[in-house]
């Protein structure tokens, strides 16, 4: 791989030594990203974490992705190091099917050993300063392989006194608050597990800060990265940190495309809930952090448990506090082999829920109803059809500014349908 002059000599030697290949489940990749960003700590050339991510990113086709992932971690761990007071990071994720996941590679073609991996990832990170605790909760989803009492049994051979296993069951049948828009977990497609899990985290007694974070359970996002979420809620004053990746400087690898799908998505959400979310694009990144406050106002009274939990949660976070929400641009590696919602293919189930949440919290917005109306009389044929016919604004724009283009009406798109 050629490099570009104008990377400094440290930088350039870290090039050279890098993986030239990356995989998450890899632990000589891990170590040297982990290494990576601790070479980028210690030096001495003058620059900044930020100048050096920067650098390495915007040229990311001739920088090796390892060292790039090392520049995050950089960032992230020096936010953990100037940490002036106490600070605990409850990490929640939800678990359904992640019995072959937890796997070594070597047991599984689909392992990942994803317990010991981010329970590696967050002691690195704890590394940096006193004042960091964490813990971290794994939340039955109802799983029929009973993967709650695989990651138990596995926390208890490994003597991880920070992880504990809860189960949404335990909460349905103890008719809690939380979970009273369930009456089994079936009714949930993650969503209900995360709440569940963030409630329960937030009801801690905690001194210091206190920052409740959710994950997914795969490896996509090194946990390394949690100070990139923790420092726009401690130093910014905000309520909500969403990692993203659609930012100039955040990193992608996805196994893929479901490109005009998702942007036929995103333009739909952004009308329906406009101009609430304005800043947000990526809604469905698995890696979000909120203050255990913000969170306890928040999850109750939800209308949804399925996988667009996460919008409702930002829209009432950001309609109790407005411009509370920030954006970090993280890396994000995808590990597809045994996700539980590519095959569900849940953008339509999503949209409608969606069209939900604009007639409970925004009734007001006329354009908001008549994009609500259209997606709520579409069937997944219909859906299709509308992904198959997307209008070139749409399928060739970019998301990024699907908040100030509203070309494209309701009626536009209803003409699209067969039976029109």
């Amino acid at each position: 791989m050629s490099i570009i002059p104008p990377l400094p000599n440290h930088l350039s030697k870290l090039a050279e030594s890098s993986p030239q290949e990356f995989s998450a489940t890899n632990p000589d990749h891990q170590e040297f990203v982990q290494q990576a960003a601790l070479s980028i700590l210690e030096d001495q050339s003058g620059l900044t974490t930020v100048e050096t991510e920067n650098m390495l990113v915007q040229h990311s086709d001739q920088v090796p992705l390892s060292l790039q992932l090392g520049a995050k971690l950089a960032r992230s761990k020096k936010v953990i190091t100037e940490l002036t007071q106490p600070i605990l990071v409850d990490v929640v994720f939800a678990a359904y099917k992640e019995n072959n996941r937890i796997l070594r590679p070597e047991e599984h073609p689909s392992g990942e050993d994803f317990l010991r991996r981010k329970v590696a990832q967050l002691n690195w990170l704890g590394e940096a300063s006193e004042h960091f605790r964490w813990h971290m909760t794994a939340v039955d989803d109802g799983c029929p392989e009973n993967c709650g009492d695989i990651i138990e049994n596995l926390a208890r051979m490994e003597g991880y006194r920070e992880v504990s296993v809860l189960r949404l069951s335990d909460a349905i049948e103890k008719k809690l608050p939380v979970a009273a828009g369930l009456s089994s977990t079936d009714d949930s497609r993650k969503g209900g597990s995360i709440i569940y899990g963030m409630w329960n985290a937030s009801n801690k007694k905690v001194d210091g800060d206190h920052i409740v974070v959710f994950t997914d359970a795969d490896l996509s996002t090194h946990l390394g990265q949690v100070g990139l979420l923790v420092d726009p809620i401690i130093n910014q004053g905000k309520d909500v940190a969403i990692g993203s990746r659609r930012e100039a400087n955040s990193i992608v690898v996805k196994q893929g495309t479901r490109n005009v799908r998702g942007k036929l998505f995103i333009y739909l959400w952004k009308r329906m809930l406009s101009p609430a979310l304005s800043q947000v694009v990526d809604t469905q990144c698995g890696f979000k952090g909120f203050r255990a406050c913000t969170i306890k106002e928040v999850v109750e009274d939800c209308l949804e448990y399925g996988f667009a939990f996460d919008v409702e949660l930002l829209l009432k976070s950001e309609l109790q506090n407005p411009n509370g929400i920030a954006k970090s641009a993280i890396a994000w590696i995808d590990s597809e082999a045994e996700s539980t919602t590519t095959a569900l293919s849940p953008y339509l189930n999503m949209l409608k829920s969606i069209a939900a949440m604009s007639r409970k919290y925004l009734p007001a917005q006329q354009s908001g109803n008549d994009f609500a109306h259209l997606v709520e009389s579409l069937d997944e044929e219909n859906w299709n059809c509308l992904v198959d016919r997307t209008p070139p604004e749409i399928a060739n724009g970019d998301p990024l500014t699907f908040e100030n283009f509203s070309g494209v009406s309701a009626d536009d798109l209803r003409a699209l349908l067969p039976e029109n």
